[in-house]
């Protein structure tokens, strides 16, 4: 799926940068851009999923709640800081004609390493809560089940009857947080905006930057949260040991749920009932983030079928090595799409001389990510550094 999210991220920002004249009031940028709205949502959708997979394997390890959120949020600190980094990058490269504002732009990276944190702060909470309740029931009668169970984790969360019973509590939260994100991101936009804060801030909650009105291509955490905890609460249900040996039912009943949802996405957009005076469906309306979930779980599906049963089963596969390195890929390719090393010049191309750029990217891309993963960086330096120390004198 990443890699999948990586090549629908190709196409939107090579079209977007490189297309140019009349090729600009086509459909087929329109269907690019339609296009366009997945990436994001995959990339956050699949962290979520990480997250619960990391967090689940911690929990085994019978971690206290505090040590399990300290770790993960770590993790999200980290990519927060790959974030901040990209945009310092991004910032000198385009030295001389890049406004001072471009360093706190909230991009995609940002977004993944916040909705991180916050989701290390809500499992840290369910955890803490159910142990508190675990030790309160202390005193209670135990079965041989409990004995030399370690004191950090909730022993009901150790056995297996705990285990699902505290998982199926994370499930739901995460789901309730998803929808939320989802109902309160209307309001955030326009009766509610917290114009109070200083706008790099504000910027983090309703995507305003500096222009005074919320911006439709940064990612605030309004709404693009929801998708990390959307994939949090996928991510519970997948590692759940009952279910990790009927994957393919699991996911196939994520399709049934994700093409229902759809459905009612659709239906809800073309009735007459709205909850908010003002109606934004691209941008902030919660039919349209129920849609975009509804496609990802369809999604979910449709890859494992593809690696399960497709031509990803033949041998090598593009999309599964570049999911493999997708921040790299996702740091690099940018520069020679809307940097200075532009492989093609901006705004002025038809639309078979952008597609021969992309086609070129994707390779330039593939071959960056097979030398990241095949090559022994560590083993290739270490036996430079053992030849040079050979040299006589």
């Amino acid at each position: 799926m990443r890699g999948l999210a990586c090549v629908l991220m190709f196409q939107t920002h090579c079209y977007d940068a490189w297309l140019g004249g009349d090729a600009r009031n086509t459909t087929f940028l329109k269907a690019s851009q339609l296009l366009g709205t997945l990436p994001a949502p995959l990339f956050l959708f699949l962290a979520g999923i990480s997250f619960a997979l990391v967090t689940d394997k911690l929990i085994r390890k019978n971690l206290s709640p505090a040590q399990i959120t300290r770790t993960m949020v770590r993790r999200g600190a980290e990519i927060l800081a790959f974030g901040l980094l990209f945009r310092l990058q991004e910032f000198l490269i385009a030295w001389g004609w890049a406004p001072w504002s471009d360093l706190l732009r909230v991009d995609v990276l940002n977004i993944i390493g916040l909705s991180m944190i916050l989701m290390a702060l809500t499992c840290g909470i369910v955890l803490t809560v159910w142990k508190k309740l675990d030790d309160s029931c202390a005193d209670m009668p135990t079965g041989d089940s409990y004995q030399g169970m370690p004191s950090g984790i909730p022993k009901s969360v150790g056995n297996g009857s705990g285990f699902s019973r505290c998982r199926f509590v994370l499930v739901a939260v995460s789901v309730a947080v998803a929808a939320l994100i989802a109902l309160l991101t209307p309001p955030l936009y326009t009766t509610w905006r917290p114009t109070w804060l200083p706008w790099p801030l504000e910027s983090y909650i309703d995507g305003c930057h500096n222009l005074g009105s919320p911006q439709p291509w940064l990612f605030p955490l309004f709404p693009w949260a929801a998708f990390a905890f959307a994939g949090l609460a996928a991510g519970f249900i997948l590692f759940n040991d009952q279910v990790r040996n009927q994957t393919a039912k699991t996911l196939a009943l994520f399709a049934v749920i994700g093409a229902t949802a759809i459905l009612a996405a659709r239906q809800l957009d073309h009735s007459s009932l709205h909850l908010y005076a003002t109606y934004d469906y691209w941008h902030t309306s919660p039919n349209f983030l129920m849609m975009r979930i509804g496609m990802l779980l369809v999604i979910c599906f449709l890859s494992y079928a593809w690696c399960r049963w497709g031509l990803a089963t033949w041998g090598f596969s593009p999309l599964i090595q570049l999911g493999q390195t997708s921040l790299l890929v996702y740091w690099v390719h940018i520069e020679f799409v809307y940097g200075r090393f532009s492989l093609l010049p901006k705004r002025a191309e038809s639309i078979p001389t952008a597609s021969r750029g992309l086609l070129e990217i994707i390779l330039f891309m593939l071959i960056l990510s097979l030398l990241r993963t095949r090559i022994d960086w560590k083993k290739l330096l270490n036996w430079k550094k053992m030849g040079q120390r050979a040299q006589p004198a």
